[in-house]
């Protein structure tokens, strides 16, 4: 399963790949007919949605470019604005709606990296551990030694271990054709482990940076061991209850989306602009796991984003950590570098801490979220470091520019 103008993550990203398949005849995009549908807190009249709309205009904009649908929310001083524009079903032109639920991709793995955080701040182990003491053996081959590598590393993939929805086996699998064929599969997490370390190492441990789910998969086996229940359970319990988030799911390996939901559409990650678009809303999502599994709401990501930056979830010593980041690309750093990308000691535009990303818009204004993609679904959570002001998107497909995505960011945070 293939990324998106190879931007995110392949099964997370590439094969966080989805499912019931069936290709689909296009429908008018915003500009040219698609519903738009807007509503501001109760709190507020018209004049609310006079800050975001520049915002409004990006949004129409994404899908006039071809994506079936495309849902946003924002929070901040003034409350909450909503946007939808398009449709979530190609086929009965049912309008997207702010409260439906897609799948998140990467944007689980701030998730994942929280709950390990905590079991740092309880004293249950420490981010310089090595991936040898919790998961002996697992990770020792003539390519890798985990007694080399921390869970530090995992976390801001500075490991070098091989992204595993990078590998040609499994690209074979769960992108094209395969994917038809192969959709309901699934994967154990040692099994997505084992395709990693057959490959070589990007880089010594430490001394690069490359995006890999493999580390996050390591990471939900690691929260595993240490407290002895299931990844599922420990992000419900640690964050998904006490925060209330009442539309966000773990599915296991259901590969059903609970409702309300709009259909997730895909070209199975084909670089022809005309290759037939598929309703890939439906796969089993073992295959991606700790590493993208979430399926959640715009509300439910702007909760989570802001009660972690504002210390809910972390005390102040962990979320520190969390957000001491090294440079990445700008683009958000889910593309495999040709060569392994190395730390500088020059002020980033763009950092990976742990589990969360910051970048710098061109009007100075730095936020912090993560973006991620899934077949058929594209998300984007960002936010200020206060957490004063948050954003999140989705869009219906996989496809589609990704500048679309970053000029919304600009739209709402530069507020041009």
């Amino acid at each position: 399963m293939k990324r998106r103008h190879s931007r995110r993550g392949v099964v997370a990203g590439a094969l966080a790949v989805a499912g019931a398949l069936t290709a689909v005849a296009a429908l008018p995009a915003s500009a040219t007919g698609s519903p738009v549908h807007e509503a501001a807190s109760a709190a507020h009249t018209g004049e609310r949605s006079r800050p975001h709309a520049a915002t409004a205009r990006a949004l129409d904009a994404v899908v006039a470019d071809g994506t079936p649908g495309v849902v946003a929310r924002v929070d901040d001083a003034d409350g909450a604005w909503r946007r939808s524009v398009g449709v979530a079903d190609r086929e009965t032109g049912r309008p997207r709606l702010a409260r439906d639920r897609f799948r998140v991709g990467s944007v689980t793995k701030p998730f994942t990296a929280t709950v390990l955080l905590q079991l740092a701040a309880e004293g249950r182990l420490s981010l310089d551990d090595t991936v040898h003491t919790w998961l002996p053996g697992l990770v020792r081959n003539a390519h890798y030694d985990g007694r080399r590598i921390t869970l530090r590393q995992l976390l801001n993939h500075t490991s070098g271990i091989f992204n595993y929805n990078d590998d040609p086996g499994f690209l074979a699998k769960f992108t094209g054709q395969g994917f038809l064929r192969h959709r309901y599969d699934g994967a154990t997490p040692h099994e997505l482990v084992a395709i990693g370390l057959a490959q070589p190492p990007a880089f010594p441990p430490g001394e690069g940076w490359s995006y890999s789910d493999t580390n996050y998969i390591l990471a939900g086996l690691v929260i595993e061991k240490v407290t002895g229940h299931d990844y599922e359970d420990e992000v419900e319990n640690r964050i998904i209850k006490p925060l209330k988030l009442t539309s966000t799911t773990l599915p296991r390996s259901s590969p059903t989306l609970p409702a309300p939901h709009g259909r997730h559409y895909s070209r199975l990650y084909e670089e022809d602009p005309a290759a037939p678009v598929h309703d890939v809303t439906e796969f089993n999502p073992t295959v991606a796991w700790a590493a993208g599994t979430v399926i959640s709401t715009p509300r439910d990501l702007n909760t989570f984003t802001r009660a972690l930056l504002r210390g809910r979830l972390l005390p102040a010593a962990q979320l520190a950590e969390m957000l001491q980041g090294v440079p990445v690309p700008s683009d958000g750093g889910e593309t495999p570098p040709a060569a392994p990308r190395r730390p500088t000691n020059e002020t980033p535009q763009a950092t990976y801490g742990l589990g969360i990303r910051s970048f710098t818009l061109s009007c100075g204004v730095e936020v912090w979220g993560h973006g991620g993609q899934v077949p058929g679904s594209l998300t984007r959570t960002a936010a200020t470091r206060d957490g004063e002001h948050v954003l999140t998107m989705n869009r219906n497909a996989d496809y589609g520019a990704q500048e679309r995505e970053d000029a919304t960011l600009e739209a709402e945070f530069c507020r041009r």
